[in-house]
This record gives C-alpha cells, sequence and structure tokens, in this order.
C-alpha cells in the first residue's frame, strides 16, 4: 500500500467511506470518572465496534479500495490480534481471500476469530521471526496486496474516524473537547487522532498511552528517532506491543503529541474492572489503557473535557477473570 503521509482531509474521505459500514460507537459518562478525573469525561466505546475493536476503520478504509483484479489473492496482514481480525472480516465482506500472520502467543480468542472470518492465519515465534518478513515474503510470493497495521495511508485515516466521530457527536451538543486520550502501539490510532482534530478544527490535546516496560513513542518523541523496546512481550496489553513505532505515525506524533502517559498492568486490569461495573462492557487490557491512565493519577483533567477512547474489546476469558477478581489489596499495590 502507499506510503504517502496522509492529511486531515483523508480523514473526512474515510468519514464519507465508512458512513453506513461502521458502527457509529456511543459515548458513555459517568459521575464517578469525573470526579477521580477532575473533569468531564466521555468514553468511546470502539470496544463494540465491528470486530470488536476500532482496527475495522482502518482495515475497511483501505481494503474497500483494492482493485480485486490486481490483487486475486486477495490481501495479507499482520497483526498480534485486531488489526488481523479486522482484515480478516473487511475481506470475507468484500469477497476477498485473507492471510493473517499472527504470533502463536497471541490471545487465542483473536487467533479463533481471525479463522471464523476465514482468514487463513500463519502463526510465528515472535522471539525469533519477524512478521514484517514473513507477511513481506507472502506478498512476494502471490498476488495479493500488503495492509499493514500503521504504515498505511488510508488505514490511519480509518483509525482517525474514531475521534473524529466523537468530536462530531460533542459539537452538535454544544461541547469543546480539552484532551483526547487514545492507547498508542504503533501510534496509528493516535496519529489519525491528531489529523481528526485539525479535520474538524478542534483545539483538543492529543494525548497517547502506552504499556509501563513498552514506552518507545515516549523515548522516542524524546530522542527525535524511531527507538525500539528493549523486549518484545511481557504486558497483558498484547494489542499495544509493537516494537517500535510505525513510520508514517511517528512522522505526524512526533510534531502533534502534547504528551505521552503510561499504564501499569495493575492499573489497566483496575481499568478494565471499572469499565464493567460501571458502564457494563468488556474492554481488553490494550483498550483500557487510556482509562486506566486516568483512573490511577485522580485530578488529572484539572476541569477539563477529554474524550477517552475504549479502543477494543477482544479480551481473553482468563485475563478478564482476573481483572474482575482483582482484590482491594491487589488494587492499592498496583
Amino acid at each position: 500500500m502507499t506510503m504517502r503521509l496522509p492529511v486531515a482531509a483523508d480523514i473526512l474521505d474515510a468519514r464519507a467511506r465508512l458512513a453506513g459500514v461502521a458502527i457509529r460507537t456511543p459515548l458513555l459518562r459517568s459521575e464517578q470518572l469525573d470526579a477521580v478525573s477532575g473533569g468531564k469525561v466521555f468514553v468511546k466505546c470502539e470496544n463494540l465496534q465491528r470486530s470488536g475493536a476500532f482496527k475495522f476503520r482502518g482495515a475497511y478504509n483501505c481494503i474497500s479500495r483494492l482493485d480485486p483484479a490486481t490483487f486475486p489473492g486477495g490481501v495479507v496482514a499482520y497483526s498480534t490480534g485486531n488489526h488481523g481480525q479486522a482484515v480478516a472480516g473487511v475481506s470475507r465482506m468484500l469477497g476477498l481471500e485473507s492471510t493473517i500472520v499472527m504470533p502463536c502467543d497471541a490471545p487465542m480468542v483473536k487467533i479463533a476469530r481471525a479463522r471464523t472470518a476465514g482468514a487463513r492465519v500463519v502463526l510465528y515465534d515472535r522471539y525469533t521471526e519477524r512478521r514484517e518478513d514473513i507477511a513481506a515474503r507472502i506478498a512476494a510470493e502471490n498476488a495479493v496486496a500488503l495492509v499493514p497495521p500503521g504504515d498505511d495511508r488510508f488505514v490511519i485515516a480509518g483509525q482517525g474516524t474514531a475521534v473524529a466521530e466523537a468530536l462530531e457527536d460533542l459539537a452538535a451538543a454544544g461541547i469543546a473537547v480539552d484532551v483526547a486520550m487514545v492507547p498508542c502501539g504503533g501510534g496509528g490510532l493516535a496519529a489519525g487522532t491528531c489529523l481528526a482534530v485539525e479535520a474538524l478544527g478542534s483545539r483538543a490535546e492529543i494525548w497517547a498511552v502506552e504499556p509501563a516496560g513498552f514506552e518507545d513513542t515516549r523515548r522516542s518523541l524524546a530522542s527525535g528517532t524511531r527507538e525500539c523496546n528493549a523486549q518484545i512481550a511481557g504486558s497483558i496489553c498484547d494489542a499495544l506491543l509493537a516494537p517500535t513505532p510505525a513510520e508514517l505515525p511517528f512522522a505526524i506524533n512526533r510534531d502533534r503529541l502534547a504528551a505521552v502517559a503510561v499504564a501499569h498492568d495493575g492499573e489497566v486490569l483496575d481499568a478494565m474492572r471499572f469499565a464493567y461495573e460501571e458502564f457494563r462492557i468488556v474492554v481488553e487490557p490494550g483498550g483500557a489503557v487510556a482509562l486506566a491512565a486516568l483512573l490511577a493519577r485522580p485530578g488529572l483533567l484539572q476541569g477539563r473535557t477529554a474524550i477517552v477512547v475504549a479502543s477494543g474489546g477482544n479480551v481473553d476469558p482468563a485475563i478478564f477473570m482476573q481483572a474482575l477478581q482483582r482484590s482491594p489489596v491487589d488494587r492499592a499495590a498496583g
């Protein structure tokens, strides 16, 4: 796919393409969350999106533009899960074949759902193999289009429509947004959000949130160049364990992100429990990091209004039970 840097106009184009296809997910409020944060919070529930995550938006915006005659073999993608599920689901919608390269230790629920959507799943060992190399080899040997999770103009623009949608809904209600907090792995959602804010004329700051120990975007902003994580696994936030910021997203994020926060696994589990108890929704670990960062830092908003993206709900049942069973001692320990 094209490596051209997306611009704000691409967000509006993606909004039109996704109209009537993507779910217009709700914004939820909580008096308790407002009290803890010291502001006014609107949780954007992309865990309720098709395929269970915001990734559907980018996958559809990209794949729906392909010429099937040029790519008779369909598409190939690499993913820890949500992008793969989205690509598989969109491909089935559009009558295309799909191959998804996934780590063998990805949550089984994500592997199973990609297969249920009709994809051929190719598993690899993340410690000894590079998913990018495997996908590139498949693309070179077959007439298929490579759909990366971040480094594509249309993928980024599609992902940005989640916050664009929220900004539109709040503007219609006469509410100005000061902050948008989004989970960050490769940085595609953050980059799309930066462009969405520009496209809609908002003055909102963009805060990215990463899992503790996988703070490659934070360190990359500090150094000015894309940094790599020292480890490739070790957090429950499987959806966000990118080895380094994706190239196109970082080109946008390095000049536009206002802050990068960090959430620890214990804080993420607490946020998952909070989302279930307060809203009766299921949010996966990677999807809960922005909410986790907000809950763990009382008074963080200081009177401001924020959109907090709950980006996915494809959680392994055992991890979800771990969140629900957190005791007061566990929560105090972090």
